[in-house]
């Protein structure tokens, strides 16, 4: 609610191909206090409603799935309307533990799998049933309309409580909507509904919808919508060829777009936000407005309800595709929701609809190469380039801000700045505006490709507390380093480095306490032998649990616990829980007593840091907030700080007023961060969300101050060229990354 959603319609996972009814809900808290009062226009026979023949039926909601992932996953207890009952194999099954797959054995556990043939299959037996009771049912009500009672005497009327949905879904009273992903389960799927002659209210995820367009068309009846993500791609193979395009091509082509969530994966909190993406690459305002409000009201059958200005209303405290919008207040059923409210003050700028780049030559590259264009820099060189039309120009310097204008500027006037081998070297101008580049850290980017494949990844590190660590591999003073097992030019580096973050922090992959040595590399670099391409090999040791490896260290762990302890390498904890924290913070100030040595200690996570901000900043205990805006996700986020409008403060201006040095981390939490590499291109964006002078420094020089690390040379650091606008906003599109490190400018 705080985040302005009214409503919500509520689907079954995705595990099964039909995973079962799905049911739309008003988000309002009830007297009666029970999910059933809460549902917006119940199907009759719920809440006491009974059928009214004179008026349209109330919509049921199915959910299915046709994707080539219901193979991997475990299914027990399977009806038919799923997966055939006798089990394909029974020994392993794909486990995701962070999202890094591993094989284990299930000895007791009888596990389903299929393909998509078996998929179709089922999907066909299951509704080719549903018809055949369809039928007997037409023809039981025919004789009895006609009064030809002696052909049906002593015949019951032919139902079946598992079929009747599917009957109705025959019937055209239940609104299919349906998980895909690729071109071919929307083939299956388009095929299915013309042979069994119902409408498919809207395919979810789609990640291949906008490459197949006619194909949709081509579907029962209406043509689906499209229910979508902005950049949230690549976890898995299905998700590879997505692309940040996709609801503009579609809108394109006549196709309703929907932005939707998939809580908590993309939570439903910032749900306006992922309109605001799909504007910022080319979704015209109005359908970028209408993707989170009429349109998916009119795919649900609900818009003489719900979807346009009746008795749900939000106030936005600014325009809500801008970056960072967030409710003044929400009216749902006319009743306001949240009080007390705290609005945040925004400037006048903030509630102009901001001016996007031009993405037209990107889309159409898109499409040319069904969704995986080149993302390498169209040209990169280490001589002379010049940037015209620079408005202004920002460089390493003094001062809070760590930033400096590089020559005062007039306002309203432009310059002209020169570059040679990666450094500025003359602007004619007093102004000109560069930005510096962004550092990312606490994501798994650099490697893996896809998250979901196992091939793909460097896979997770040995856990000490589960298995024995073998010999070869360290033994019991097993310490991973990233560096080894680095990969350079993924999909997901290279975008990011396409939006201005230039370098990246990573550590090993893991969901054990261990997280071993993380490591800074280049994000535009093709391979780690290239000039700048390691920018430094041991950043910080990552781990869960702290005591005894500190006190205790053995073999490989030992060498490097020792440059914590005496304050050459930072420690990288993983904690959001303020006890833990708590308990980091004493553990830091123990082994200082000890050693008479300060201690380099950073938490990562930090959603319930704000309650320790005080003893935080007197600890000298930096936090990379992660993700960057706290959300309930785990047990150990339950006292997180919401932020505006429903607390007056936020995590990161809490912390920022005691002094915390704080840093910014992507999307995803602790062990599932393996899933959430795609997010690190949305860095820059995540920055703007905060409203303080200092958010760049949030994005960098702050995890450069907190890790030691120094990713410039001769005092020049990574450049960003920022066409249209700035690089923390909507309006900004990166055109070049000037790298003195590396001697080299890269032209997009």
């Amino acid at each position: 609610m705080a985040g302005g959603v009214t409503t919500s319609l509520i689907l079954p996972g995705s595990a099964n191909a039909i995973g079962g009814q799905a049911f739309v809900m008003k988000l309002r808290p009830t007297k009666e206090r029970s999910p059933t009062s809460m549902l917006l226009e119940p199907p009759y026979s719920l809440n006491g409603t009974n059928v009214d023949p004179s008026v349209s039926p109330r919509w049921r909601y199915m959910k299915c799935a046709s994707r080539y992932s219901i193979s991997r996953k475990a299914r027990t207890n399977m009806s038919q309307t799923c997966l055939r009952r006798e089990p394909m194999y029974v020994v392993t099954h794909t486990y995701m533990a962070g999202y890094g797959a591993y094989q284990r054995v299930l000895p007791s556990a009888r596990v389903y799998a299929g393909t998509r043939m078996d998929t179709a299959w089922a999907f066909r037996s299951a509704y080719n049933h549903a018809r055949q009771i369809k039928v007997a049912q037409d023809s039981y009500c025919a004789k009895a309309t006609a009064g030809d009672w002696k052909t049906v005497a002593g015949q019951a009327f032919p139902e079946d409580l598992q079929w009747e949905a599917l009957v109705d879904v025959l019937r055209g009273r239940v609104k299919v909507n349906t998980h895909c992903y690729e071109a071919v389960d929307f083939d299956d799927f388009v095929r299915l509904s013309n042979e069994f002659k119902f409408e498919v209210a809207a395919f979810h995820h789609a990640h291949e919808a906008y490459l197949v367009p006619e194909l949709l068309k081509s579907a029962y009846g209406r043509t689906p919508a499209i229910a979508m993500f902005s950049a949230f791609s690549r976890y898995k193979r299905e998700a590879y060829r997505h692309s940040e395009f996709a609801p503009r091509i579609l809108a394109d082509n006549g196709i309703p777009v929907i932005m939707k969530s998939d809580h908590p994966a993309i939570q439903s909190r910032f749900l306006v936000n992922e309109a605001g993406y799909a504007h910022y690459y080319g979704l015209p305002e109005n359908i970028a407005l209408a993707s989170v409000t009429s349109t998916p009201a009119r795919t649900l059958g609900l818009d003489h309800r719900i979807g346009f200005l009746k008795e749900d209303v939000v106030i936005w405290d600014s325009h809500p595709l801008s970056l960072g919008t967030a409710p003044a207040q929400v009216i749902i059923d006319g009743i306001p929701q949240i009080n007390p409210s705290y609005p945040a003050v925004k400037p006048a700028s903030s509630q102009q609809i901001p001016h996007t780049p031009n993405w037209d030559e990107e889309a159409e590259r898109t499409l040319e190469y069904d969704g995986l264009p080149p993302l390498e820099p169209a040209a990169s060189t280490k001589g002379v380039v010049i940037f015209s039309n620079v408005t202004s120009a920002w460089i390493r310097g003094t001062g809070t801000s760590g930033l400096v204008d590089l020559l005062a500027t007039t306002e309203g006037t432009t310059g002209t700045v020169v570059v040679h081998a990666g450094k500025i070297i003359c602007s004619d101008l007093q102004g000109g505006t560069l930005q510096p580049g962004l550092i990312s850290v606490g994501s798994s980017i650099g490697l893996q490709e896809i998250a979901m494949e196992v091939s793909t990844t460097d896979g997770e590190v040995y856990d000490p507390l589960n298995v024995d660590v073998p010999t070869i591999a360290g033994g019991i003073g097993y310490m991973p380093r990233t560096v080894d097992g680095l990969q350079f030019a993924s999909r997901d580096a290279l975008l990011a480095y396409r939006h201005g973050v230039t370098v990246a922090i990573s550590a090993p992959i893991h969901s054990s306490f261990l997280g071993g040595l993380s490591a800074a590399f280049s994000l535009g670099s093709p391979h780690k032998l290239q000039k700048g391409a390691i920018v430094q090999d041991v950043t910080a040791v990552h781990v869960a649990t702290l005591r005894h490896l500190l006190s205790h260290p053995t073999g490989e762990a030992a060498k490097y616990f020792r440059l914590v302890t005496n304050g050459t390498l930072p420690l990288v904890v993983e904690a959001n829980s303020a006890d833990i924290i708590a308990t980091v913070i004493q553990l830091k100030e123990e082994v200082e007593v000890e050693t008479g040595v300060p201690l380099k200690v950073i938490i990562s996570g930090g959603a319930e840091s704000h309650l320790l901000a005080k003893e935080l900043g007197e600890a000298s205990v930096g936090v990379i907030l992660k993700p960057p805006r706290p959300y309930p996700l785990q047990w150990d986020f339950r006292r997180y700080l919401p932020g505006p409008p429903a607390s007056a403060d936020s995590t990161i201006a809490t912390l920022l007023r005691h002094n915390v040095t704080v840093a910014l981390g992507p999307q995803g939490v602790s062990n599932e961060d393996a899933m959430y590499t795609w997010a690190v291109r949305n860095l820059r964006f995540d920055a703007a969300w905060v409203s303080c002078p200092l958010r760049l420094a949030l994005a960098s020089f702050n995890v450069e101050k907190l890790f030691g690390l120094q990713t410039y040379e001769s005092g020049y650091g990574d450049l960003v060229a920022v066409k249209y606008g700035d690089l923390l906003s909507f309006e900004g599109k990166v055109a070049a990354v000037i790298s003195f490190r590396r001697g080299s400018v890269d032209v997009f």
